[in-house]
Formats: C-alpha cells, sequence, structure tokens
C-alpha cells in the first residue's frame, strides 16, 4: 500500500515540477517578446528622431547659406535628404571612418569634417537637383557644423529624450 502512495506521491511531484517547468518557460518567453518588442519600437522611435532632427537641421542651414539649394516642396526634398543621410550614417561612415583610420589619426580627428564632405556630397550626387550644393568651401564649412549639430542633438537631446522613453 505504502509503495502505492509513494508512486502517486512521485507521480504527484512530477507533474507538478512538469506544470512549473512549463510556466517558467512560457513566463520567458513572455518576458523575451516583451524585450524584443520594446528594443524594435526603441529602434523605430529612434530613427524617427533621426530623421526629424537631420530634417530641421537641413531646413535650418538651407536658410542660413545661400550655397544650399532645395527645391520645392522645401520639407519633402529635405526629409528624403536626411532619409539618405540616415542611410549613409549608418552604411558608408562605418567603411569610410574604418578606411580613413590612418588619416584621422594624423589629423587628430579632423578628417571627419571631409568623410561629413563626402556623405553630404554623395547625397547630393542621389538627390540629382533637388539637392544641390553649388560651392565644395561651403559644404565643408556645412559638414562642420551639421557634425556639431549632430553631436548637440544625439548627446544633449536624442540619447536623453531615448532612455527616458524606454526605462
Amino acid at each position: 500500500m505504502s509503495s502505492k502512495k509513494e508512486k502517486g506521491k512521485k507521480k504527484k511531484l512530477e507533474n507538478d515540477i512538469k506544470s512549473f517547468e512549463e510556466k517558467e518557460i512560457k513566463q520567458n518567453d513572455n518576458h523575451n517578446k516583451n524585450i524584443t518588442m520594446k528594443s524594435i519600437s526603441n529602434k523605430i522611435y529612434e530613427i524617427l528622431l533621426y530623421l526629424f532632427s537631420y530634417t530641421i537641421t537641413l531646413l535650418l542651414l538651407s536658410l542660413v547659406f545661400k550655397s544650399i539649394n532645395i527645391d520645392e516642396p522645401i520639407l519633402l526634398w529635405s526629409a528624403l535628404a536626411a532619409l539618405i543621410i540616415y542611410i549613409l550614417n549608418q552604411v558608408v561612415r562605418p567603411v569610410l571612418v574604418t578606411l580613413t583610420m590612418p588619416i584621422t589619426g594624423i589629423t587628430f580627428g579632423l578628417f571627419y569634417f571631409v568623410i561629413n564632405t563626402i556623405l553630404l556630397k554623395l547625397t547630393d550626387i542621389i538627390m540629382f537637383s533637388k539637392l544641390d550644393f553649388t560651392n565644395i568651401w561651403i559644404l565643408f564649412i556645412i559638414s562642420i557644423l551639421l557634425s556639431v549639430l549632430r553631436f548637440l542633438i544625439e548627446d544633449v537631446i536624442l540619447k536623453p529624450l531615448i532612455k527616458r522613453a524606454f526605462k
């Protein structure tokens, strides 16, 4: 009799352990899904903020410098240029930075402005006549200003906003 009771208790204990493990797995899956959804929404939020900030920056710089010509509708073409700049910053910039590391080291980081100038000129080429930089020296100054503005927007505005929004 006692062996039947022991087998029953053992069977019940095994079932309890199995159901506990299933609950744990289900909770972990839900937690992982929540983390994945949070990171995806965080990335989308970050991209939208970058695009907005690049658009505003291009609009402001086009008002200040007459050598930046943006066709009408200005907001549309500025937003498209911002998207192209964002994509180039994510794809081409790391390659250029890696390839020009020795020159950047020799110039104590000042070559980054040349990289920005190259990326802006690539954006100009991609957008044909919708965005036009007419003076290369002004383009270099714009790239310096764009670097400063990008630093201010990223480190002073965007990163704190993203951290606060997704704690």
